[in-house]
């Protein structure tokens, strides 16, 4: 038979393979789906993908490993539905990373998530400011949900002025590195900065994980250890 009709035949079949297992998978929305349902998913994908093109080998051990890999994630799904204790392992659940204004570098160390994407998602949140949150949870698939005081809620009208505040510029410390060009920018410099932290009874910048100055000038810092907030007017 002509490569090019054993190709579409077999395309044929595991196109709708593929349709049969996905459906059988449920649906979910693409924001929602956590890691373990994308990397079925993309397995799924490479099992059809090769059950088409693959001519070297014979098509009905690629269907066969397709057919396995739909069957286990119905059963972890049918199985997750009925034990959260397995759905947790599985899928993680949601955590708290920052609480009053404060974070959580603890929880965010456990699920891995970077304190820059944390910001990355604050920011897309139009929040600018961590005292605007009283809580922050990191979901099983990854995002993001913020509940913020209503005080903030409330304050349509001037989220230009935040906004427009806002420097990236001001970090100063992150992951316990010193920023010295942001400190060269706002006039300080590394004496100022190691007393401020030795106000606050810590050592070394290495024991900071962000320190920045917000848009009203105070000088912010979160600890790994007490995850303390210094808040302090840098021109007072």
């Amino acid at each position: 038979m002509n490569e090019a009709l054993v190709v579409c035949f077999r395309g044929i079949i595991g196109f709708f393979s593929l349709l049969i297992f996905t459906r059988a998978l449920g649906k979910q929305q693409l924001g929602e789906i956590s890691y373990f349902d994308y990397i079925l998913g993309i397995t799924l994908g490479a099992f059809a993908a090769s059950l088409t093109i693959d001519l070297s080998t014979a098509a009905w051990p690629h269907w066969v490993g397709l057919l396995t890999w739909s069957t286990l994630g119905i059963l972890m799904q049918s199985i997750s539905l009925k034990s959260r204790k397995i759905a947790t392992s599985i899928n993680d659940e949601p955590i708290i990373v920052l609480h009053d204004g404060k974070v959580l570098a603890e929880n965010l160390k456990k699920i891995k998530y970077t304190f820059a994407e944390l910001i990355e998602e604050l920011r897309l949140k139009d929040i600018f400011d961590f005292n605007e949150v009283k809580f922050a949870i990191i979901e099983a698939n990854g995002q993001v949900s913020v509940l913020k005081y209503e005080a903030f809620n409330n304050i349509i009208s001037s989220m230009d002025i935040f906004l427009s505040d806002y420097n990236t510029n001001n970090d100063l410390i992150f992951s316990g590195m010193v920023i010295d060009d942001n400190l060269a920018k706002l006039a300080l410099d590394t004496d100022w900065l190691l007393n401020e932290l030795k106000n606050q009874n810590i050592d070394s910048p290495s024991e900071v994980f962000y320190g920045f100055i917000d848009s009203h000038n105070n000088f912010k810092l979160f600890s790994y250890k007490n995850n303390i907030i210094c808040e302090k007017n840098i021109f007072k």
